[in-house]
């Protein structure tokens, strides 16, 4: 069972951040270019692993890109295996062309 955390998107350091009441518990970066969104790094610290934080994180940043028409190019392998394990995201991850 995980903890539910605050996860918010911050346009200034781009990332989306997660809390467990006032304290930062994971991050995941992301650079805009246009319609794609692609997100390097996810990171939790190994002291708050295995809660799902990553998971919660992940799951807020692909609805914010889905929300905003956007595509994500899931560069960081967390993300790219979230994303292969919740085919309901597949929408959202950037196509070869």
């Amino acid at each position: 069972m995980s903890d539910t955390i605050t996860v918010k998107k911050n346009t200034e350091t781009h990332r989306y951040e997660g809390f467990l009441d006032d304290e930062q518990v994971g991050f995941a970066d992301y650079r805009e270019d246009g319609d794609v969104v692609t997100m390097p790094h996810t990171i939790v610290p190994e002291r708050f692993g295995g809660r799902g934080f990553a998971s919660q994180i992940v799951r807020f940043a692909l609805d914010d890109v889905r929300a905003a028409g956007k595509k994500v190019d899931p560069v960081c392998p967390y993300v790219a295996s979230w994303i292969d394990k919740h085919p309901d995201y597949a929408d959202v991850r950037v196509t070869a062309s």
